[in-house]
Formats: C-alpha cells, sequence, structure tokens
C-alpha cells in the first residue's frame, strides 16, 4: 500500500509542478491575469507596503506575485511528490488552490457556457483541495510490519 501512496503523491503533484513551470515560461502572462483578477481587489490600506516592495523589488506587484506564485506551484508541487515536508506544503496548497478558485474561477458571477465552463474548473480545484487534505493527514510516517501504525 505504501507504493501506490507514493506512486498517487507524484502522479498528484504533477499538475502543480506543471503549473508552476508553465508560470515561469510566460511570467507576463500571469502576471497580466493577476493584474486584472487580483490586484484590483487588492485592499487600500495594503497599498502603502505593496509600493515598498515595489520600489525594494524593482519590479511592478503583478511581476512579483506573478513569481511568487510559480514559486509556490512549482516548489510546493516538487516537494510534495519527494515527501519532503508534504503535509506543510499540502495545506499551503490548499489555501493557494482556494484563492485561485475564487479570483479566477468565479462561476458564480458570470452567465452561459463561461459559467458552466469556470463551474467545472471550481470543482476539479475543489477535488484538488481534497487530495491535499488527504495528503496532509497521511504525511510522512513510519509503516510497521503488517501495516500498521503507532498511535
Amino acid at each position: 500500500m505504501p507504493a501506490f501512496i507514493t506512486f498517487g503523491r507524484i502522479l498528484f503533484a504533477v499538475i502543480f509542478i506543471a503549473s508552476g513551470a508553465s508560470k515561469f515560461l510566460d511570467l507576463s502572462a500571469t502576471a497580466d491575469a493577476i493584474a486584472s483578477k487580483v490586484i484590483p481587489t487588492i485592499p487600500a490600506v495594503v497599498t502603502p507596503y505593496a509600493t515598498q516592495l515595489e520600489g525594494l523589488a524593482g519590479m511592478e506587484l503583478k511581476q512579483i506575485l506573478a513569481i511568487a506564485v510559480a514559486t509556490l506551484e512549482l516548489v510546493g508541487g516538487i516537494l510534495v511528490a519527494l515527501n519532503l515536508g508534504a503535509r506543510f506544503f499540502a495545506l499551503v496548497l490548499v489555501l493557494f488552490v482556494m484563492a485561485a478558485t475564487f479570483y479566477f474561477h468565479d462561476f458564480w458571477n458570470l452567465t452561459g457556457p463561461e459559467a458552466k465552463n469556470q463551474m467545472i474548473h471550481a470543482l476539479k480545484n475543489l477535488s484538488l483541495i481534497g487530495g491535499l487534505f488527504m495528503i496532509a493527514g497521511i504525511g510522512r510516517s513510519a509503516r510497521l510490519p503488517g501495516g500498521y501504525n503507532e498511535v
């Protein structure tokens, strides 16, 4: 059974690894998507800090967030696949997938075929969240002979 869990965890992580890599390969498109969906919703109280961060990094907030998102998906996916900090990164990815679903698959604000398409993406993300919770629940535990774990 542990081999199935390992294999499943690796296959599961592929979506995050591929998504993070594709975001790195087209950072400008990722930054533009973030600029259109996320940046307008940032509260005014955060604006001075965002401006300060832009000054320190020497780039726009949308670019900083695009790099952060791509890094989170790529590194988080790799570490989940390798079972290194899998519980922690699974929970971090849960938060990321929740935010991505809220901002990018907001079917409740749409109508017609686009609403249906975004609802399917949101449901897919809900399934990803379920899988991430299973990974966080299993974690990295030593297996005892006979398949029993110490409690």
